[in-house]
């Protein structure tokens, strides 16, 4: 598999943006690990590391402070397609998410973006339910095996 070269695209707001700054750390036919430093640095949110889940709809990054300390994992629901070119790709925001501290506690995020893009025609019925499902499986992995699981591409390359 060659290096893909990634896309980000939102629903809300409407825009698709390549993510030329990402660092590809490794990537197989299962996953793609990435670095980056934060779009717009916050005085707590410095840099992070990402895990695309390819199969199975879902994005689990860890934000960092600048010394690469965790803040908390926010997990994005997406869906992957083909870009325009060979060997893009295109990672669609499906608006839920997931947030888990590092206390272990969770909270789910951004449902009423999800029925309000639905309500406006933004998304079609087969992106709700794929969002809604993702979404199902990705609490039940969290809830049976903790975020630790799902963070271990990232452990493994990033530390």
């Amino acid at each position: 598999m060659t290096q893909p070269i990634l896309y980000r695209k939102r629903i809300i707001p409407d825009e698709c943006v390549l993510l030329k700054d990402d660092q590809i750390l490794f990537h197989d036919d299962t996953v793609i690990v990435t670095g980056w430093k934060a779009l717009h640095p916050k005085p707590d949110l410095s840099c992070g590391f990402s895990c695309y889940y390819l199969h199975e709809g879902c994005k689990i990054s860890k934000f960092c402070r600048e010394d690469h300390s965790l803040i908390y994992w926010y997990c994005d629901i997406v869906d992957y397609g083909p870009g325009v070119r060979d060997g893009e790709l295109v990672v669609t925001d499906l608006l839920a998410d997931v947030i888990v501290r590092p206390d272990g506690t969770l909270r789910v995020v951004d449902l009423d973006e999800l029925a309000d893009a639905f309500d406006r025609g933004l998304i079609d019925r087969k992106q709700l339910t794929t969002s809604l499902n993702s979404l199902s499986r990705l609490l039940d992995r969290i809830y049976a095996d903790g975020i630790e699981a799902l963070a271990a591409p990232i452990a493994r390359i990033a530390g």
